[in-house]
């Protein structure tokens, strides 16, 4: 066996043990009952262990450092072992211990965080949270960073991001959207009818035909329920999604089903033949967003997008939407107000719930708030930039499930991937003969096929700043994201 293919093979041996932790983890925000939680988190702090030992094999070490400079793999060869070899160095970074300990903690924050926010007490997961603070901070220090401890954090999602780009993105977010936000509210819309009573049944019914429609292989995937919308992937052809179902708020499974369909579609166009390789993962976290956020708004919240749709929603529901008209149900849709939960957010103000956790984990990362402050601080940022009282702790503080993961860095990809979508979208609008009048009639293969070749297939070849500037010309640009705000908004009537 030559280099390359042993190298390949250690891959693809953590990436069984990754994904197979990834079915365990998939399983407890799913299926698993309640008293399997304590063994649920030892096995998956033995399974991080063992794929951690495997990543960090010296062996794995000489052979990456041997294959860096060998002129006979080709160009996406040459990429795989880039991309090994500093992640390689990343990984040995860290002690073993610390692994099993983080995957430990995490396990249980997941289950205290869960329970706080049924319970609506935010001290059953503080002590959890704390404990993964703590974490955090050894990992930021592990890792080593140049200017802010978050910065180690942010590179693990969107690789380069630093807090001095973020803050002035943020600053053009304040001086453009907030003001272009009091423009067009309060809105003139009825959305009264979006909260009336929808059975489940015809919900999870209606949303698997959105999925479908979209181009999600149900062969190489499925749909659960959880408390918290996600997409897991086991491999290109076990790509999994959750959705959630209020049977009194229609926007929370038509929102969550094409937001996790458009990851889900993402992972699906990986290649398989790169399994376990950087070329078979995505190339960020924003790129990835921006997948989600260009179905859920540049097409699912489309007037187009309806036009076909709506007719087909009206039958299901003709008791609460027959005498609705497809203008009022498309600015119900696109309704502009602050609300409190970050994933029920219009696309407008849901860049300013970013900003508040963008803001609190930086305070977390420079110790100068306590986790025992989080829910003080917390209303007083939805006040200051949503002008709202938060009610509780569940529908504040706790709604998210990205910290019992330990996921701080995480939500700045949000915002980001919203931009890239804007600025895709409108290159493949330029790209693709006739694409609005394809969405109004339900066609949307022309712009998978679109998104496959020119984002999906690629995996890590390129840069998150390097495919943008393939696809549109140019780096990331916020002025496509208002140009699209201005567009629609200014033209609804």
């Amino acid at each position: 066996m030559n280099q390359y293919n042993q190298y390949k093979t250690m891959l693809q041996k953590a990436a069984d043990i990754n994904y197979a932790s990834a079915v365990l983890q998939w399983d407890q925000e799913t299926y698993m009952p309640e008293n399997g939680a304590s063994m649920r988190a030892r096995q998956l702090a033995t399974l991080a262990g063992y794929a951690h030992e495997l990543s960090t094999d010296k062996h794995l070490g000489v052979l990456l450092n041997e294959l860096i400079g060998d002129v006979k793999l080709d160009g996406q060869q040459q990429a795989n072992i880039r991309h090994s070899l500093k992640d390689y160095k990343q990984r040995a970074k860290y002690p073993a211990a610390f692994v099993e300990e983080m995957s430990l903690a995490i396990s249980k924050a997941f289950n205290s965080w869960h329970e706080a926010k049924t319970k609506n007490d935010f001290k059953l997961f503080q002590p959890d949270l704390e404990k993964l603070v703590d974490l955090k901070l050894r990992e930021a220090d592990l890792l080593g960073y140049k200017e802010h401890p978050y910065d180690a954090l942010l590179d693990q999602y969107e690789h380069g991001l630093t807090v001095a780009q973020i803050k002035p993105l943020f600053a053009d977010v304040r001086n453009q959207l907030v003001d272009f936000v009091k423009q067009i509210t309060p809105m003139k819309v009825d959305s009264s009818f979006m909260h009336l009573h929808y059975p489940k049944n015809e919900q999870w019914d209606f949303g698997m035909k959105l999925l479908a429609d979209m181009g999600y292989d149900f062969k190489a995937g499925r749909q659960d329920m959880s408390s918290h919308p996600f997409t897991t992937n086991f491999n290109s052809h076990d790509v999994r999604v959750t959705t959630r179902i209020d049977e009194n708020n229609l926007h929370e499974m038509i929102w969550s089903t094409i937001h996790e369909g458009g990851h889900a579609l993402y992972e699906q166009g990986l290649l398989l033949e790169n399994y376990g390789l950087p070329m078979g993962e995505a190339v960020s976290l924003g790129i990835h967003e921006s997948q989600s956020r260009l179905w859920e708004n540049n097409v699912g919240r489309s007037l187009n997008y309806w036009k076909h749709y709506y007719p087909i929603i009206q039958k299901i529901f003709t008791s609460q939407l027959g005498n609705v008209d497809l203008n009022t149900f498309y600015k119900a849709m696109n309704e502009v107000k602050p609300s409190f939960i970050r994933t029920n957010a219009d696309e407008l103000t849901y860049h300013f719930h970013i900003m508040i956790r963008f803001e609190i984990e930086v305070q977390l990362m420079e110790q100068k708030v306590k986790v025992s402050e989080l829910p003080e601080l917390w209303n007083a940022l939805y006040k200051e930039y949503l002008g709202i009282d938060v009610p509780s702790v569940s529908q504040g503080v706790l709604q998210d499930v990205h910290w019992s993961h330990g996921s701080l860095g995480y939500f700045p990809t949000y915002s980001i991937g919203s931009f890239y979508a804007a600025q895709f979208f409108a290159s493949a609008k330029k790209q693709i003969p006739g694409l609005e009048n394809q969405l109004a009639t339900g066609n949307y293969s022309e712009l998978l096929q679109w998104l496959r070749t020119n984002i999906h297939v690629h995996g890590k070849l390129y840069s998150a700043d390097e495919l943008c500037n393939r696809i549109t010309g140019e780096s990331l640009n916020f002025k496509y994201f208002m140009d699209y705000a201005k567009e629609k908004y200014l033209g609804m009537k």
